[in-house]
């Protein structure tokens, strides 16, 4: 597993050695954190390997779950060059590493394929709509292009693949300072600091909690043979920057005002998805309502923020 030390890999790492399987945890450690996966060092099915997937990965598997890439604005733009190789790059060597052993590889894809999209709530046959040489492009069409690498090898080699596209998903373990907007309205609001609204805080996002979205994970990569996604995963209720401002603070009993400031450029307007095609194909919905998943979430940053 690329990327198994950040927040969605350290909880796919855990899920996958709880049903018993080998795991051999690959990340640089540039947003992942050893810290994520402590409790799993001392497992005997648990390997943890330092290493760039923008290099080649020369090792024996079965099944490939490929997670690297830096996920949220901050981290992706602070060397997008870097992001945008992690993504293809990354992909190419995954990609070879699948062909050679002739392992199934699922692509972590995500929502920002689709950009600020004209089509709501999104559909897997819609295209996007995508800057390509905006400040989040690094990390959009690094994204596209790995979606484009797969479906060639599939093609071209005939590489069993499975591509799943990753909505806003939330949970324990997200960085303090990844800039995601759950894990900001939650920092500022157990600091007692303005919860910072871009724009008016009309625009809509859907929220996923963690543990839906690893079995989706799953589901997806032990679906039929011959489905190969692109799937959407995420959850379908959606909700405003405002609405989620306060649930953040009304779980979290905090006094924090609102801060208002200006939308940030490419930023989508709305993001939802059509789960239609997961629930037909893996038998799959979410099922952690949002207050429950944020009563976790905070009580995670409660032991972590200051």
């Amino acid at each position: 597993m690329t990327g198994g030390a950040g927040f969605l890999g350290s909880h796919l790492c855990e899920r996958l050695v709880s049903q018993d399987y080998d795991v051999l945890c690959v990340d640089n450690f540039f947003t992942g954190t050893k810290r994520n996966v402590e409790g799993l060092l001392r497992n005997s099915r648990f390997e943890l390997m330092r290493h760039d997937v923008t290099f080649p990965l020369y090792v024996e598997v079965d099944q490939i779950y490929n997670l690297a890439c830096p996920a949220s604005p901050i981290h992706y733009q602070f060397d997008p060059v870097q992001t945008t190789k992690t993504s293809v790059h990354g992909a190419i060597n995954m990609l070879g590493l699948a062909k050679r052993v002739k392992a199934r590889i699922l692509q972590a894809s995500t929502s920002e394929v689709y950009g600020d999209p004209e089509v709501h709530p999104q559909v897997e046959a819609y295209w996007g709509r995508v800057n390509p040489i905006g400040p989040r492009s690094c990390y959009d069409e690094g994204k596209r292009c790995a979606e484009t690498l797969f479906f060639d090898y599939w093609r071209q080699h005939q590489l069993d693949i499975k591509v799943v596209r990753i909505f806003n998903t939330y949970g324990p373990r997200m960085h303090p300072n990844d800039g995601r907007v759950v894990s900001n309205f939650i920092v500022q609001a157990l600091k007692g600091e303005p919860i910072t609204i871009y724009g008016d805080g009309r625009q809509t996002r859907s929220f996923c909690y963690v543990d839906d979205l690893i079995d989706a994970l799953v589901r997806m990569m032990h679906s039929r043979e011959g489905f190969t996604g692109p799937v959407n995963v995420g959850n379908p209720g959606e909700f405003t920057m405002l609405e989620l401002a306060e649930f953040v603070l009304k779980l979290s009993a905090s006094k924090s005002r609102l801060e208002f400031k200006p939308l940030p450029s490419d930023d989508p307007r709305q993001r939802q998805p059509d789960i239609s095609l997961a629930a037909q194909e893996l038998d799959w919905g979410p099922k952690v309502a949002l207050a429950d998943g944020l009563k976790e979430t905070i009580a995670y940053f409660r032991k972590i923020v200051a």
